[in-house]
């Protein structure tokens, strides 16, 4: 158990100065109510949320090209076990990315849903 502590530990020391380049992106705040937002502010929250997707497409592109780099920079002074908690944090953070990138999305069509029914016309 120390053994894989140690080499979860060194593998983050390892990793930490390749994600120094990476920008994680801040989720949108205050997405519209659907309920009350204008059809402007539904448009404007459209653009920061494909905004928002493409910032965090770039950041996990980013984050795997900075592993693969570390791993294959690091290959001969790392052990497979360090090799594998590497990969796994790399994982652990797409995970996490893709996580809150699909939690935004679903707050934001959920609000979009809302919008088009208060907004559906009468006899459709």
């Amino acid at each position: 158990m120390k053994s894989l502590l140690a080499a979860a530990a060194f593998a983050s020391l390892a990793i930490a100065p390749a994600y120094a380049n990476c920008v994680y992106p801040h989720a949108p705040a205050n997405l519209p109510d659907g309920n009350v937002a204008t059809l402007a502010q539904m448009l404007t929250a459209q653009k920061t949320v494909q905004t928002y997707n493409h910032k965090m497409m770039a950041y996990l592109a980013c984050i795997k090209t900075q592993s693969d780099k570390t791993i294959a920079e690091q290959s001969l002074k790392l052990s497979k076990k360090q090799v594998a908690a590497l990969e796994s944090m790399e994982i652990q953070r797409h995970n996490a990315a893709v996580d809150q990138l699909k939690n935004v999305a679903r707050e934001f069509n959920a609000q979009v849903r809302v919008y088009q029914k208060k907004h559906a016309k009468k006899g459709d």
